[in-house]
């Protein structure tokens, strides 16, 4: 089994951590990881935003990158859901156009079976829920968009979590509600997504838990932000830091929930 990390733009340029947690994770399962340097974005921001024939070369990128791979596993549900869910509309539009779109249309059939988000690689394909993590910590689980909506990763990420030795699991309340982020809506749409955010940032705090985790980075920026400019005591932290951390890691030093250190520069 021939495994790749896309570690995407957000873990790439701001959270490198999470991608080296997913590595670390997947290798002490005894999945050798590759990391194909071609890989960039999967095109979502500019999908997004309407520029959808400059995201095509993107859907080619992607294919070429993995191609040999047998499974992409990514600590990003959005992400992933970029890939399964645009990509075949991608290569559809273009054929509508009557475009010659057969080359949009390998690289979606190649790139979306092989896709997955790190939980549902973990539970689904290496058929495990207890990893032999450790984080004697409590936590909040917020079920980010793309993850809930689109993926549907139902209890996936809480059964992992419940399986982590030392985690006290506790209830977000409006958990299914979004954080109001939403990639580019945030920038459309401030004031709204300020408002959703404080709404977010009020349900983590009402736990009293000492992290919040999540699939996405990205949602955690903006929930972590939020956090930190209340000077609220949560800290937020990534699902593949947690499910990383064992009793050996978080004795050598690890005073506070991982993650914590990047979420206060």
């Amino acid at each position: 089994m021939r495994v790749a990390l896309f570690v995407t733009c957000i873990n790439d340029t701001l959270h490198p951590d999470t991608g080296r947690a997913v590595i670390t994770l997947l290798e002490r399962l005894g999945v050798e990881v590759g990391f194909p340097e071609e890989q960039s974005c999967c095109g979502q921001p500019q999908y997004n935003t309407g520029y959808r024939h400059l995201t095509e070369p993107l859907v080619r990128r992607f294919d070429r990158a993995f191609r040999d791979y047998d499974y992409v596993v990514t600590p990003s549900g959005s992400c992933a859901a970029m890939v399964r869910d645009n990509y075949p509309r991608i290569a559809e539009r273009a054929a509508a156009e009557g475009r010659d779109g057969r080359d949009l249309a390998d690289a979606a059939a190649s790139a979306v079976p092989k896709t997955y988000e790190l939980t549902e690689f973990l539970v689904d394909v290496l058929k495990v829920t207890d990893v032999g993590a450790y984080y004697p910590h409590t936590v909040t689980y917020h079920p980010t968009c793309h993850g809930l909506r689109m993926l549907r990763l139902g209890d996936r990420p809480r059964r992992l979590l419940e399986h982590v030795k030392g985690l006290e699991l506790r209830e977000l309340p409006g958990a299914e509600e979004c954080c109001g982020f939403g990639g580019t809506f945030a920038v459309k749409n401030a004031a709204v997504s300020a408002a959703m955010g404080a709404d977010k940032v009020r349900a983590v705090r009402e736990t009293g838990a000492e992290a919040v985790c999540t699939v996405d980075n990205s949602c955690l920026l903006h929930i972590g932000g939020m956090l930190r400019r209340e000077g609220a005591a949560a800290r937020p932290v990534h699902i593949a830091e947690i499910l990383a951390a064992t009793e050996a890691t978080t004795k050598a030093g690890a005073r506070e929930p991982a993650g914590t250190e990047g979420s206060r520069r």
